[in-house]
Protein backbone atom coordinates (compact mmCIF):
# COMPACT_ATOMS: atom_id res chain seq x y z
CA UNK A 1 0.00 0.00 0.00
CA UNK A 2 1.23 3.46 -0.75
CA UNK A 3 -0.36 6.89 -0.63
CA UNK A 4 -3.12 8.19 1.61
CA UNK A 5 -6.39 8.24 -0.31
CA UNK A 6 -5.31 5.35 -2.52
CA UNK A 7 -6.20 2.57 -0.11
CA UNK A 8 -6.85 -0.65 -1.98
CA UNK A 9 -9.31 -1.85 0.61
CA UNK A 10 -11.45 0.34 2.85
CA UNK A 11 -11.07 -0.86 6.41
CA UNK A 12 -14.53 -1.03 7.94
CA UNK A 13 -13.42 -0.96 11.58
CA UNK A 14 -14.39 2.52 12.76
CA UNK A 15 -14.23 1.78 16.48
CA UNK A 16 -10.63 0.62 16.20
CA UNK A 17 -9.61 3.47 13.93
CA UNK A 18 -11.06 6.20 16.15
CA UNK A 19 -10.08 4.84 19.54
CA UNK A 20 -6.74 6.01 20.96
CA UNK A 21 -4.38 3.06 21.18
CA UNK A 22 -1.41 2.53 23.45
CA UNK A 23 -0.03 -0.78 24.74
CA UNK A 24 -2.04 -3.38 22.85
CA UNK A 25 0.04 -6.28 24.20
CA UNK A 26 2.70 -6.26 26.94
CA UNK A 27 5.68 -4.40 25.51
CA UNK A 28 3.90 -3.64 22.20
CA UNK A 29 2.79 -0.04 21.66
CA UNK A 30 0.65 0.91 18.67
CA UNK A 31 1.41 4.58 18.10
CA UNK A 32 -1.69 6.74 17.75
CA UNK A 33 -1.98 9.98 15.86
CA UNK A 34 -0.14 8.76 12.76
CA UNK A 35 -2.97 7.66 10.45
CA UNK A 36 -3.27 9.91 7.37
CA UNK A 37 -7.06 9.48 7.32
CA UNK A 38 -9.75 7.47 9.17
CA UNK A 39 -9.72 4.73 6.51
CA UNK A 40 -5.95 4.54 5.99
CA UNK A 41 -4.18 2.93 8.93
CA UNK A 42 -0.43 2.88 9.34
CA UNK A 43 0.29 0.69 12.34
CA UNK A 44 3.69 1.91 13.49
CA UNK A 45 4.90 0.02 16.55
CA UNK A 46 7.26 0.55 19.45
CA UNK A 47 8.52 -2.71 20.97
CA UNK A 48 10.17 -2.92 24.39
CA UNK A 49 13.41 -4.84 24.18
CA UNK A 50 13.58 -7.47 26.91
CA UNK A 51 17.26 -6.84 27.56
CA UNK A 52 18.17 -3.41 28.87
CA UNK A 53 16.19 -0.19 28.51
CA UNK A 54 16.12 0.11 24.72
CA UNK A 55 13.18 0.12 22.33
CA UNK A 56 12.64 -1.01 18.74
CA UNK A 57 10.60 0.91 16.16
CA UNK A 58 8.82 -1.11 13.47
CA UNK A 59 8.28 0.86 10.23
CA UNK A 60 8.18 4.66 9.98
CA UNK A 61 5.09 5.90 8.12
CA UNK A 62 4.47 8.20 5.17
CA UNK A 63 6.87 11.06 4.42
CA UNK A 64 5.96 14.71 4.91
CA UNK A 65 4.11 15.98 1.88
CA UNK A 66 2.34 12.65 1.34
CA UNK A 67 0.36 12.77 4.58
CA UNK A 68 -1.43 15.52 6.51
CA UNK A 69 0.33 14.17 9.60
CA UNK A 70 3.93 14.90 10.55
CA UNK A 71 4.57 11.27 11.37
CA UNK A 72 8.09 11.64 12.77
CA UNK A 73 6.83 14.32 15.16
CA UNK A 74 3.83 12.18 16.13
CA UNK A 75 6.15 9.25 16.95
CA UNK A 76 8.28 11.53 19.12
CA UNK A 77 5.26 13.00 20.89
CA UNK A 78 3.81 9.58 21.57
CA UNK A 79 7.11 8.50 23.08
CA UNK A 80 7.32 11.56 25.29
CA UNK A 81 3.77 10.98 26.52
CA UNK A 82 4.53 7.37 27.46
CA UNK A 83 8.06 7.77 28.79
CA UNK A 84 9.80 6.44 25.66
CA UNK A 85 12.23 9.12 24.49
CA UNK A 86 13.57 8.88 20.95
CA UNK A 87 17.03 8.42 22.42
CA UNK A 88 15.93 5.00 23.73
CA UNK A 89 15.11 3.72 20.21
CA UNK A 90 18.18 1.66 19.29
CA UNK A 91 16.74 -0.50 16.50
CA UNK A 92 14.46 0.24 13.53
CA UNK A 93 12.96 -2.74 11.70
CA UNK A 94 11.60 -2.19 8.18
CA UNK A 95 9.21 -4.67 6.59
CA UNK A 96 9.66 -3.37 3.05
CA UNK A 97 10.65 -0.49 0.81
CA UNK A 98 7.32 1.26 0.14
CA UNK A 99 7.23 4.92 1.18
CA UNK A 100 4.46 4.47 3.75
CA UNK A 101 6.92 2.27 5.64
CA UNK A 102 10.19 4.09 4.93
CA UNK A 103 8.95 7.67 4.67
CA UNK A 104 10.56 8.87 7.90
CA UNK A 105 13.43 6.41 8.08
CA UNK A 106 16.16 8.90 7.21
CA UNK A 107 14.91 11.53 9.67
CA UNK A 108 14.49 9.03 12.50
CA UNK A 109 17.92 7.48 11.93
CA UNK A 110 19.42 10.96 12.11
CA UNK A 111 17.57 11.64 15.37
CA UNK A 112 18.10 8.29 17.08
CA UNK A 113 21.35 6.91 15.56
CA UNK A 114 19.53 3.56 15.67
CA UNK A 115 20.64 0.48 13.77
CA UNK A 116 18.38 -0.36 10.84
CA UNK A 117 17.28 -3.81 9.69
CA UNK A 118 15.59 -5.23 6.62
CA UNK A 119 15.99 -7.95 4.00
CA UNK A 120 19.08 -7.55 1.84
CA UNK A 121 17.02 -7.09 -1.32
CA UNK A 122 14.94 -4.32 0.23
CA UNK A 123 18.14 -2.76 1.55
CA UNK A 124 19.35 -2.28 -2.02
CA UNK A 125 16.13 -0.54 -3.05
CA UNK A 126 16.06 1.61 0.10
CA UNK A 127 19.60 2.67 -0.78
CA UNK A 128 18.19 3.43 -4.26
CA UNK A 129 20.82 1.17 -5.81
CA UNK A 130 19.04 0.38 -8.08
CA UNK A 131 15.93 2.59 -7.93
CA UNK A 132 12.73 0.61 -7.43
CA UNK A 133 10.50 0.46 -10.51
CA UNK A 134 7.77 -1.87 -9.27
CA UNK A 135 4.23 -1.15 -8.02
CA UNK A 136 3.82 1.10 -5.02
CA UNK A 137 5.59 4.30 -4.03
CA UNK A 138 9.39 3.93 -3.81
CA UNK A 139 11.35 5.12 -0.78
CA UNK A 140 11.62 8.92 -0.70
CA UNK A 141 15.18 9.11 0.64
CA UNK A 142 18.34 7.10 0.21
CA UNK A 143 19.25 5.25 3.42
CA UNK A 144 22.04 2.73 3.91
CA UNK A 145 20.64 -0.11 6.00
CA UNK A 146 22.91 -1.23 8.86
CA UNK A 147 21.91 -4.89 9.08
CA UNK A 148 20.98 -6.67 5.86
CA UNK A 149 18.91 -9.69 6.80
CA UNK A 150 18.42 -13.12 5.29
CA UNK A 151 15.62 -15.56 5.83
CA UNK A 152 15.69 -17.07 9.32
CA UNK A 153 18.08 -14.55 10.87
CA UNK A 154 17.53 -14.32 14.62
CA UNK A 155 17.53 -10.98 16.39
CA UNK A 156 17.72 -12.12 19.99
CA UNK A 157 18.39 -8.58 21.24
CA UNK A 158 15.23 -7.15 19.66
CA UNK A 159 11.93 -7.26 21.60
CA UNK A 160 11.74 -10.76 23.12
CA UNK A 161 13.62 -12.48 20.34
CA UNK A 162 12.62 -11.92 16.72
CA UNK A 163 13.05 -14.14 13.67
CA UNK A 164 13.18 -12.42 10.28
CA UNK A 165 11.18 -14.32 7.68
CA UNK A 166 11.53 -13.59 3.98
CA UNK A 167 8.00 -13.23 2.62
CA UNK A 168 8.42 -11.99 -0.96
CA UNK A 169 5.40 -11.04 -3.01
CA UNK A 170 4.17 -7.63 -1.95
CA UNK A 171 7.72 -6.49 -2.72
CA UNK A 172 10.73 -8.57 -3.77
CA UNK A 173 12.23 -8.71 -0.28
CA UNK A 174 9.25 -8.14 2.00
CA UNK A 175 10.09 -9.28 5.53
CA UNK A 176 7.77 -10.49 8.27
CA UNK A 177 9.00 -10.51 11.87
CA UNK A 178 8.00 -13.37 14.17
CA UNK A 179 8.34 -13.66 17.94
CA UNK A 180 8.06 -17.40 18.70
CA UNK A 181 8.05 -17.05 22.49
CA UNK A 182 5.02 -14.74 22.37
CA UNK A 183 3.42 -16.21 19.23
CA UNK A 184 3.24 -12.73 17.69
CA UNK A 185 3.53 -12.12 13.96
CA UNK A 186 4.41 -8.62 12.81
CA UNK A 187 3.01 -9.12 9.34
CA UNK A 188 3.73 -5.84 7.53
CA UNK A 189 1.81 -5.87 4.23
CA UNK A 190 1.79 -9.63 3.75
CA UNK A 191 -1.83 -9.36 4.89
CA UNK A 192 -4.31 -6.49 5.27
CA UNK A 193 -7.00 -6.20 7.92
CA UNK A 194 -10.50 -6.71 6.57
CA UNK A 195 -13.73 -6.64 8.62
CA UNK A 196 -12.20 -8.34 11.64
CA UNK A 197 -10.21 -10.81 9.56
CA UNK A 198 -7.42 -10.50 7.03
CA UNK A 199 -6.76 -10.87 3.33
CA UNK A 200 -3.64 -11.26 1.21
CA UNK A 201 -1.80 -8.07 0.17
CA UNK A 202 -3.55 -5.76 -2.31
CA UNK A 203 -3.11 -6.72 -5.96
CA UNK A 204 -2.45 -3.25 -7.33
CA UNK A 205 0.53 -2.67 -5.02
CA UNK A 206 1.97 -6.18 -5.12
CA UNK A 207 5.12 -7.11 -7.04
CA UNK A 208 4.13 -10.78 -7.48
CA UNK A 209 0.72 -12.08 -6.51
CA UNK A 210 1.76 -15.73 -6.79
CA UNK A 211 4.73 -15.14 -4.46
CA UNK A 212 2.47 -13.26 -2.04
CA UNK A 213 0.19 -16.30 -1.78
CA UNK A 214 3.11 -18.70 -1.38
CA UNK A 215 4.55 -16.53 1.39
CA UNK A 216 1.18 -16.34 3.13
CA UNK A 217 0.88 -20.12 3.03
CA UNK A 218 4.23 -20.29 4.80
CA UNK A 219 3.08 -17.86 7.50
CA UNK A 220 -0.06 -19.95 8.01
CA UNK A 221 2.11 -22.87 9.20
CA UNK A 222 3.52 -20.89 12.13
CA UNK A 223 2.32 -21.14 15.72
CA UNK A 224 0.65 -17.73 15.94
CA UNK A 225 -1.80 -16.17 18.37
CA UNK A 226 -1.51 -12.46 17.50
CA UNK A 227 -1.18 -10.92 14.04
CA UNK A 228 -0.32 -7.23 13.80
CA UNK A 229 -0.49 -6.07 10.22
CA UNK A 230 0.36 -2.56 9.04
CA UNK A 231 -3.02 -1.73 7.51
CA UNK A 232 -6.14 -2.64 9.48
CA UNK A 233 -7.05 -3.76 12.96
CA UNK A 234 -4.59 -6.07 14.77
CA UNK A 235 -5.90 -9.51 15.61
CA UNK A 236 -4.69 -10.22 19.14
CA UNK A 237 -6.35 -13.61 19.66
CA UNK A 238 -6.94 -16.44 17.21
CA UNK A 239 -4.70 -14.91 14.58
CA UNK A 240 -3.33 -18.26 13.41
CA UNK A 241 -6.73 -19.52 12.30
CA UNK A 242 -7.38 -16.33 10.37
CA UNK A 243 -3.98 -16.56 8.69
CA UNK A 244 -4.91 -20.04 7.51
CA UNK A 245 -8.24 -18.79 6.19
CA UNK A 246 -6.57 -15.94 4.29
CA UNK A 247 -3.97 -18.30 2.83
CA UNK A 248 -6.69 -20.68 1.68
CA UNK A 249 -8.63 -17.86 0.02
CA UNK A 250 -5.60 -16.24 -1.64
CA UNK A 251 -6.72 -14.06 -4.55
CA UNK A 252 -9.58 -16.37 -5.44
CA UNK A 253 -8.85 -17.03 -9.09
CA UNK A 254 -5.33 -17.63 -10.31
CA UNK A 255 -2.94 -14.80 -9.42
CA UNK A 256 -2.02 -12.51 -12.30
CA UNK A 257 1.74 -12.80 -11.84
Amino acid sequence: MTEAGEGPRRVQEAAFLLAPMTEILPGVHLIDGVNPSPDFTTNILLLKDAKGSSWTLLDTGLPRGKSPVDTAKAIEQYGEKHGIPLSSVKHILITHLHADHTGNLKALVERTKAKTYTHWIEACYIAQDPPYKGPGMPPPDRVDITEKLRDGDKLDHVFEGIVALATPGHTPGHTTYYCPSRKILFAGDSVFGNNGGMVVSAKEYTFSQSLAVISLRRLATLDVESVIMYHGSPILKGGGARLKAAAKEGYGADPEN
